[in-house]
């Protein structure tokens, strides 16, 4: 299927001074810039809009390339194109990086206007409901009042579920994949651990690093979160207990094994494409988000939603596994909603959303070209489309 060509990077700035944006901390934040990227066209009535949230560690650059002579293509290209199950010849598809991100975003690594100087750790926490509230606002700059669909996974998979809830009339399908309604404990403690190593680097130096960044930090930090990406079973598949570059062992402490020279690698080329304060702010917004906590209960969460609901999950993701997704489906059927949870069976865990791109695509051209969106779809199948 055809790509998109040149794809070019577009930004918008909102809440400037006054009215700054009043995040759920009481701090606020103004103004604030979105870096952002669209494919396709916008219609006359403005009803084929697409909004994708992209991951943690990803950014508006969803699809095509900036440059046609280096190997930049978007994170989702596979996804997003002609004929392709986004496709851009139906739909207007938009991808904007988020609040304190560092690919042009305001975040961290931005300049405090009151200062003249990178916020750096005097960055204001902020929450998913404040990342989605930026992203409302991109919606009604291009005068949009009801999105076709939301779709993101992992982190993604969060706004699309708070959105669907804080802003029930603006969109008509929520496809939520590889998520959860709320961060696990387990999670947290994953996310932690991260912090922790990049706040232990003598370079994180209370955030303020403009010259020294704490790589190794940062860099051990992507290695703990690329471990809770995979599944035992794609780590058996591809590095076993092959040894790198070697027929037996060194005995010493450099790398011997090849997932520890592939987990290296990760780390370091993680540190050349994004900020370790990003990565501080980010993951405690998503340990921060819990719909229940918000609402009193899932149920009550959903309670005033008024869109259609695909949710993906995937079998080997232990991350967020299909069990967390099914609560919110439960909740869903309990609240008489359109909703349909698949499972697809995959090997490659929670990266399965980035990797089994022809079965997600199969799912997502299936949804989009049913039209029988209730009854039937009020229910839970777990197995692959025939």
């Amino acid at each position: 299927m055809q790509s998109l060509n040149i794809v070019p990077e577009r930004k918008t700035t909102f809440f400037h001074p006054p009215r700054e944006l009043l995040l759920e901390s009481g701090a606020k934040l103004g103004p604030i810039t979105l870096v952002y990227e669209t494919y396709g066209q916008l219609n006359e009535e403005k009803t084929n809009a697409i909004l994708v949230f992209h991951t943690l560690s990803g950014d508006a650059h969803a699809a095509g390339k900036h440059n046609l002579n280096k190997d930049d293509v978007g994170w989702w290209d596979g996804l997003i194109g002609p004929s392709k199950a986004l496709d851009t010849e139906k739909f207007f598809v938009i991808c904007a990086n988020t609040l304190g991100g560092c690919r042009g975003s305001t975040g961290p690594g931005s300049i405090n206007p009151k200062t003249g100087k990178p916020y750096g750790a005097n960055f204001p926490v902020f929450t998913v409901r404040d990342m989605i509230t930026v992203q409302k606002s991109l919606i009604e700059h291009f005068g949009i009042s009801k999105l076709y669909a939301t779709i993101g996974g992992s982190m993604a998979g969060m706004e699309v579920l708070d959105w669907a809830v804080a802003y029930p009339d603006s969109v008509q399908h929520s496809i939520a994949i590889a998520t959860a309604s709320y961060q696990t404990p387990q999670n947290i403690a994953f996310n932690e651990v991260s912090r922790r190593a990049i706040m232990k680097d003598p370079n994180w130096n209370n955030g303020d690093y403009s010259r020294n960044p704490p790589v190794d930090g940062l860099s051990i930090a992507r290695m703990i979160g690329h471990i809770t990406y995979l599944s035992d079973e794609s780590l058996r598949s591809k590095f076993g207990r092959k040894l790198q570059d070697k027929q037996d062992f060194g005995y010493g402490l450099d790398v011997e094994f090849e997932i520890e020279s592939y987990l290296k690698y990760k780390g370091e080329s993680f540190t050349k494409r994004f900020d370790a304060n990003s990565y501080l702010y980010i993951t405690r917004a998503i340990d921060y988000f819990d719909l229940a906590k918000r609402y009193g209960s899932l149920v009550k969460a959903f309670k005033l939603t008024k869109s259609n609901f695909l949710l993906l999950s995937f079998s080997s993701d232990w991350l967020y596994p299909p069990s967390v997704l099914e609560e919110v489906a439960e909740a869903l059927r309990a609240n008489r909603k359109s909703v349909i949870h698949r499972t697809i069976l995959s090997n490659y865990g929670h990266d399965s959303f980035l990797v089994e791109l022809d079965e997600v695509s199969k799912v997502l051209k299936w949804y989009f070209e049913d039209e029988e969106l209730d009854g039937w779809r009020t229910q839970s199948i777990n197995q692959p489309l025939s």
